[in-house]
């Protein structure tokens, strides 16, 4: 039994380490509301293009949330290219299972895949801005909203 927890513990340690953070930052919205013309960009340096990455939008709201979802409109400006806007929505809680991201007493903080698998990226710097694009304006209970870059170890 004791073997069957240490290989457990282990397995969960070795996943854990298959990304380092390359690049985390979030901005916080005054009053605990994201009024849609709040743009937060974000710049980051990539120097190791041989590697993969991953590319998450990181969002904190409160519990009173109203929405198990958010749309956002996530604009990206790579090294010598022309910016490339793109909508998508992001599931963030079940009416069965809750809240989908990790909570600490009444937030909940959400990871979101933006690219569906790793990529490559090319050396230089990186601008992402996003927006959100809900209905509800300014869109309430929200605390942070940021961009995570993780370089994906093989």
């Amino acid at each position: 039994m004791k073997k069957i927890i240490f290989a457990g513990l282990l397995a969960m340690v070795l996943q854990a380490c298959n990304t380092i953070g390359v690049f985390e930052k979030t901005d916080a919205f005054g009053g605990h509301a994201w009024p849609s013309s709040s743009r937060p960009s974000f710049v980051f340096d990539i120097q190791d293009t041989s590697a993969y990455y991953n590319l998450y939008a990181v969002l904190r709201h409160t519990d009173a949330y109203h929405y198990n979802n958010i749309w956002l409109s996530i604009t990206s400006i790579a090294p010598g290219d022309t910016a490339i806007t793109m909508q998508q929505s992001f599931k963030l809680g079940d009416n069965k299972l809750g809240w989908l991201g990790t909570t600490m007493d009444d937030v909940i903080e959400h990871r979101m895949l933006i690219t569906g698998k790793p990529v490559k990226l090319k050396k230089g710097s990186y601008t992402f801005i996003l927006q959100q694009i809900m209905r509800e304006d300014p869109l309430l209970n929200v605390l942070n909203a940021g961009i995570r870059v993780e370089k994906v170890i093989q």
